[in-house]
């Protein structure tokens, strides 16, 4: 399996990609860790004509706490937030998701701002950290913007971002040591992408996701105020019954694995 054709430009600052995608004439796409759309190339599902290389820019790869929230750069990779360079709770929480994707050799590359933004349904980062909250943080022409996770992605592949802008990053709530978290992803062998994901965050305002659906994560509300209410388990009965209420599209099998999952993190988070 070969790619078609491209062109392969390394960019040696972010003004100089933003630049490219401007002046572009054709389609070009952005490479992070190339685990998903490298692949993607390989099966010629995606043919673009252009590929630029982040992999060189400088600013992207780091992880701070500033101001009360945590900034991670887009080009973090799953490998280092599953060895724990993310701090405290949120980073306990991340490091579990980390943990949970593909294989270490695929973690060493991959990232989580090229997960974000390339929006599989099934990936594990569009769910997860949309049960965190927070902000996308973007740079393009006319400056830098920053996006809310709530409603980021738009649907299967597409996001909330331009055509001429990047996703340089997040900013993360801080989860508080008493605070807690849970998530439980369905599929049929370690490593592989998720057929149902359930993720959980109990901070200042409980949160519930469900993901790995045929379109876009979503949040459920009901759960979330059973959460606040001091509910600590919802079983799974109940959890197929509130998201019979959503248009999902879920036969009863895909509804019954959801449930599970969403009942199972409900129950990680108190354990």
């Amino acid at each position: 399996m070969k790619p078609a054709k491209f062109e392969f430009q390394r960019m040696n600052s972010l003004e100089d990609a933003i630049k490219a995608l401007g002046e572009a004439e054709g389609e070009m796409r952005i490479l992070g860790g190339g685990q998903s759309l490298g692949p993607m190339m390989n099966l010629r599902l995606a043919q673009p004509d252009f590929v630029l290389d982040l992999s060189s820019v400088n600013g992207l790869d780091n992880i701070d706490e500033k101001g009360g929230k945590l900034k991670i750069g887009a080009r973090v990779t799953h490998a280092r937030i599953e060895d724990g360079e993310v701090p405290g709770t949120t980073g306990a929480y991340m490091q579990f998701v980390a943990s949970g994707i593909s294989y270490r050799s695929v973690r060493n590359r991959g990232t989580v701002g090229g997960s974000v933004a390339h929006s599989d349904p099934s990936a594990d980062w569009p769910s997860a950290l949309l049960a965190l909250g927070g902000e996308v943080l973007a740079a393009g022409p006319s400056g830098s913007r920053t996006i809310s996770l709530d409603g980021f992605t738009i649907g299967p592949f597409t996001t909330g971002l331009s055509w001429d802008e990047v996703l340089i990053g997040f900013e993360l709530p801080i989860l508080r040591p008493e605070e807690m978290w849970g998530y439980y992803k369905v599929n049929r062998k370690p490593g592989e992408f998720a057929d149902a994901i359930g993720a959980v965050t109990i901070g200042e305002e409980p949160r519930a996701v469900c993901g790995a659906t045929e379109s876009v994560p979503f949040r459920v509300m009901e759960i979330e105020q059973k959460l606040a209410e001091g509910v600590n388990e919802i079983s799974v009965n109940d959890v197929r019954k509130i998201l019979e209420k959503y248009d999902t599209g879920f036969d009863d099998y895909e509804l019954q694995i959801h449930a599970v999952a969403l009942s199972r993190a409900v129950q990680r988070a108190f354990v």
